[in-house]
């Protein structure tokens, strides 16, 4: 913070699809997360075969239109899901910060999300797999 420094590498994408779950309802491989209430949770288009975190359990942290909420379930080979209780709002098209700098200046540390994976943000710079997109920027 006394730097001024910014993240090296921001992962997005978007969200693909919502879905209403009610009390009971399961979402993941294996049934991992279970509603405990009425929620929304929305499709994200990433997942391991992008080089996002198998492990990365429900909790770990994400940005959504720049507001922080989570992951629930488990991540499937190309999506994650992710809860839409903080962003009522949120629906196809809207961002997703998985680490890096989000809309409005907000910030997901890939330190925050290396850690609730139970590794380190530098293993998961190295796992971006090849398809994808990168853009280098210049300030």
């Amino acid at each position: 913070a006394h730097w001024d420094l910014r993240p090296t590498m921001t992962l997005r994408s978007q969200l693909i699809g919502v879905q209403s779950l009610r009390a009971g309802d399961r979402v993941g491989y294996g049934s991992t997360f279970t509603a405990s209430e009425p929620m929304r949770i929305g499709v994200v288009a990433c997942g391991y075969a992008d080089g996002y975190p198998r492990h990365a359990p429900t909790g770990t942290p994400v940005l959504v239109d720049g507001v922080r909420t989570r992951l629930v379930g488990r991540v499937s080979m190309d999506m994650l899901t992710v809860d839409l209780t903080p962003v009522p709002a949120a629906g196809p098209g809207s961002e997703v910060t998985l680490w890096g700098e989000g809309p409005r200046g907000t910030r997901l540390p890939i330190d925050e999300v290396a850690h609730a994976a139970g590794t380190i943000g530098y293993e998961l710079m190295c796992a971006l797999a090849r398809r994808v997109p990168c853009r280098v920027m210049d300030d």
